[in-house]
């Protein structure tokens, strides 16, 4: 089964921005007046090729072949046997086999854990105080919600889904598949996002040769 995460709020932000601007395209293009629409339509570029780049694109995708992370500029596949050590802090590190069995280290750029978010995650599992009042019942919490309240807390979203990968490739080590049974490493250029950052470019170069 595959699973793909992204930061849901950068992501939605990020479709409303290119909606704002598709809108705005067709207003300025519909009502063209020369030089202030150049420009007007070259910021909407530039920013929209940076939003698209780092807020639409980015996602981390669990599958059953191997970890496939799309980066704001670089797509990398891994299949599970060359996933080794994986960290988590504010962003998860995986440490794999690179060409010649050389470690190399891929971050991901979704999902990450802010600050907040981690302290959030701690005081998850701290008991909330009772209320004051003439009578005071004990709650009753079952073994099961008991369990389940230890295992999130102090845990965010970004640690759920490195125990996930590195559940994956312990369990790929365990069957003793070669790190290429599947598939080799693959790193690429995400040659859609830099295909905006040159339209946007363009549309830059444009504005100030006109202006």
């Amino acid at each position: 089964m595959k699973h793909t995460y992204r930061s849901k709020t950068g992501f939605v932000l990020g479709c409303a921005w290119l909606v704002f601007v598709a809108f705005n395209v067709w207003d300025l293009t519909a009502h063209y007046n020369g030089k202030p629409s150049m420009v007007a339509l070259a910021v909407l570029g530039a920013m929209s090729a940076l939003v698209y780049a780092i807020a639409v694109r980015p996602a981390t995708v669990v599958g059953e072949e191997g970890l496939l992370a799309r980066n704001p500029l670089r797509t990398t596949f891994l299949p599970w046997a060359s996933v080794g050590e994986v960290t988590v802090t504010h962003s998860i590190a995986v440490r794999y086999a690179g060409e010649g069995g050389e470690e190399q280290v891929l971050r991901l750029w979704t999902p990450m854990s802010s600050a907040r978010e981690r302290s959030k995650a701690q005081r998850r599992g701290v008991p909330k105080p009772q209320r004051g009042g003439r009578f005071r019942v004990e709650a009753t919490v079952s073994k099961a919600e008991q369990a389940a309240a230890e295992a999130f807390t102090g845990k965010t979203h970004a640690d759920f889904v490195g125990d996930q990968i590195r559940d994956r490739a312990e369990a790929a080590h365990r069957r003793a598949e070669p790190a290429a049974a599947v598939a080799p490493v693959k790193v690429t250029w995400s040659y859609d996002s830099i295909a905006v950052l040159v339209v946007a470019v363009a549309l830059i170069v444009a504005a100030i040769v006109i202006a």
